[in-house]
């Protein structure tokens, strides 16, 4: 298993793991990941942003999924966990648990929170994300776009 930065050959794999992901749980919409427009060029998105990153995790050589950490409040120093995802044929392996660890040893070294959107449908996720330490919001941080998201996490660094 490699964990590495993000290249613009990994867009098209990543996007139709997001994809796919959503759709299994009809969050295939408006308010969703799913339709961002930066979905289909995430490196380029992510090395824009000098202080955003975008990890992907490659098994035997094939990209299998991967996480990301974006600035959300740069004033009050939040970042936002973004598109932790892990193709289907990936999942149940721990394989999740190695990418948040990338995700949050960069974000404690650069940020005081960090904070994250899901839905309750995302059963699991939502065990890793309290598994690490994040507390559920009773509502979003103010400047939150996905509005079809249900859950809301945050997480002293």
């Amino acid at each position: 298993m490699v964990i590495r930065e993000m290249e613009p050959k990994d867009d098209k794999k990543i996007e139709a793991i997001i994809k796919r992901s959503l759709e299994k749980y009809h969050l295939d919409h408006d308010g969703t990941a799913y339709t961002d427009p930066q979905l289909a060029r995430l490196s380029s998105y992510y090395h824009a942003r000098p202080m955003d990153k975008y990890w992907v995790m490659e098994l035997d050589g094939e990209v299998i999924g991967g996480v990301g950490i974006g600035v959300y409040n740069e004033k009050e120093s939040i970042c936002e966990l973004q598109k932790l995802y892990l193709a289907f044929e990936a999942q149940g392996r721990g394989l999740s648990r190695e990418l948040m660890k990338t995700a949050l040893n960069y974000a404690s070294i650069h940020f005081k929170q960090c904070y994250l959107e899901t839905r309750h449908e995302l059963e699991t996720a939502n065990r890793l994300y309290e598994k690490y330490g994040f507390q559920l919001l009773n509502k979003p941080l103010e400047g939150s776009e996905h509005t079809a998201m249900d859950r809301w996490y945050i997480k002293n660094l």
